[in-house]
């Protein structure tokens, strides 16, 4: 496993960590506690050092296993968790006081004294323009609570909002079907040393070859209920794709996958390419699953007729389609 700066931060993290999204228990479907344990254990003796997960994720059980996890844990890892969508926020009641207990709450969960990373989670664009959530933030890092702060975003409008504001990281969604991060965010984050966390690189399994045609979803993962962003934004879903347009697409992918590499290393490493990225996030729901996204960190970059093709297909194919901020 490679590593790579977190930014301009001093710290290095696995270019490769773990999304620990599915670990909560909804929204991907049923985890089983002993396979989500199994997932974290699997990732850290591929070299995973980097964990992203956040408070609403299974109401707060991925962040006690997480915390549980560290316990038994000799080596250090980087633990990025987020706040902003739940404790009753989301979406006009964000207090000084709700973000401070907030951490608070997180800190018990994950069993430390300091957060190495708290990112607003997805909060609308009008409470990061105002500014005030970002200098309650500031206060929790000086009295130690937090070492760093940074943001999720949907948008790229979102991510230049919060640099503005000293972010000292952005998470995005940032894959072969939703480019927009490359010609928006990646420079601006590079020139101001922030650190770039992406998220959903295979597009909710489309690009990892895990959905195909027939492929059906619980009642309590976000991939049935909110195909077309009935719950949040869809761009969090499929890209933002209409199901069936995905599938025609990944004919296009399969087509540019060189020998000898599989689709999901194709995936990870067509990120990886990119220097301003400082990890990538891919979800797990098999222990085999967080190994294998790990070898994508051995893999050599990508020719750049490939990285050509894939750009044109972005433009004239999957961009006329694409819902959602980008």
């Amino acid at each position: 496993m490679k590593n790579r700066p977190f930014g301009n931060s001093g710290i290095e993290v696995s270019e490769i960590g773990l999304g620990c999204w599915q670990l909560g228990g909804t929204d991907w479907g049923a985890v089983d506690e002993s396979v989500a344990v199994g997932i974290l254990h699997a990732a850290a003796d591929s070299g995973v050092t980097f964990f992203d997960t956040a408070d609403v994720y299974g109401a707060g059980h991925s962040e006690n296993l997480v915390g549980r996890f560290l316990k038994e844990q000799k080596s250090s890892f980087f633990v990025a968790t987020k706040l902003g969508r739940g404790g009753g926020m989301y979406p006009d009641n964000y207090t000084r006081e709700g973000v401070r207990a907030a951490v608070e709450a997180s800190l018990a969960r994950l069993g430390v004294e300091r957060l190495d990373l708290i990112q607003l989670h997805c909060v609308p664009k009008a409470v990061l323009q105002e500014g005030s959530v970002f200098a309650w933030l500031e206060e929790l890092k000086q009295d130690g609570k937090i070492r760093l702060f940074g943001a999720s975003v949907e948008s790229m409008e979102e991510a230049a909002i919060c640099l503005s504001h000293g972010a000292a990281s952005l998470q995005i969604i940032f894959n072969i079907f939703r480019q927009k991060p490359v010609e928006e965010i990646l420079g601006l984050a590079a020139a101001q040393g922030a650190g770039i966390i992406v998220r959903l690189p295979f597009a909710s399994g489309l690009l990892s070859g895990a959905v195909t045609a027939g492929r059906t979803f619980s009642e309590n993962d976000h991939r049935y209920y909110n195909r077309n962003g009935e719950c949040f934004n869809v761009g969090e879903t499929f890209a933002g794709l209409p199901l069936e347009t995905g599938f025609e697409l990944m004919n296009d992918v399969k087509a540019l996958v060189p020998q000898g590499m599989t689709l999901p290393e194709f995936a990870l490493r067509w990120i990886l390419d990119h220097p301003a990225v400082s990890t990538v996030i891919p979800g797990a729901t098999k222990a085999q699953q967080a190994a294998g996204n790990a070898k994508a960190s051995a893999m050599n970059p990508l020719p750049l007729d490939v990285h050509t093709q894939l750009r044109e297909l972005y433009y004239n194919k999957v961009l006329p389609h694409l819902r959602g901020p980008n």
